[in-house]
C-alpha cells in the first residue's frame, strides 16, 4: 500500500491560524485541488450546497472535517489536501466542533479512491498520531508528521 504522502505533496499541506468560517475552511484547502486541476470550482460548491442542505455530513470525527464530492461533481484526478487551523471553526457539528483539521478528497471515479482511503482511515484513527497532528505548531512540523507515516 503506498504511503499517505504519495497524493500529500508539500503544496498540499496547510497551516493557518484561524479562517472566518466553514466555507473559507473549505475553500482554503480546496486551493492546491483547484491549482492543480484535480478539481472544479463546482467540486467546491457541491460541498458548500450539500453541507447548507444537509448539514454537516463531513465532520467525521471530534476536530475532524473530510469535506467531499461526488465524482461527476467535478472531480478530474485523484487527491487529497489538508489544513491545519491553530484555531478551530464551528461547522454545524455539534459534539465534533469545532473542526481544526481539515482532509478534501477527491476521486474522478467509484473505485481509484479505495488505497488513498484506506491510507487515511489509518492515519486518522491513529489516536498517537492524531494527537501530533492536533498539537503540531507550524507547517513544517506538519509536514514532517505526514511524511514520518509509511
Amino acid at each position: 500500500m503506498a504511503a499517505l504522502s504519495t497524493w500529500l505533496n508539500e503544496d498540499r499541506i496547510q497551516y493557518v491560524n484561524a479562517v472566518g468560517d466553514w466555507r473559507e475552511a473549505i475553500a482554503r484547502v480546496a486551493r492546491p485541488l483547484l491549482a492543480d486541476g484535480t478539481i472544479t470550482a463546482d467540486y467546491v460548491e457541491n460541498i458548500i450546497r450539500q453541507k447548507e442542505a444537509i448539514g454537516p455530513y463531513f465532520v467525521i470525527a471530534p476536530r475532524i472535517a473530510m469535506p467531499h464530492a461526488r465524482p461527476e461533481e467535478g472531480a478530474h484526478k485523484l487527491g487529497l489536501s489538508i489544513l491545519k487551523l491553530r484555531h478551530g471553526v464551528e461547522f454545524g457539528a455539534r459534539e465534533n466542533d469545532p473542526v481544526d483539521f481539515v482532509v478534501m478528497f477527491a476521486a474522478p471515479d467509484g473505485n481509484s479512491h479505495v488505497e488513498l482511503i484506506a491510507q487515511l482511515a489509518e492515519f486518522l484513527s491513529d489516536d498517537a498520531l492524531m494527537d501530533t497532528v492536533f498539537n503540531a505548531q507550524d507547517r513544517t512540523e506538519l509536514i514532517n508528521i505526514v511524511n514520518s507515516v509509511n
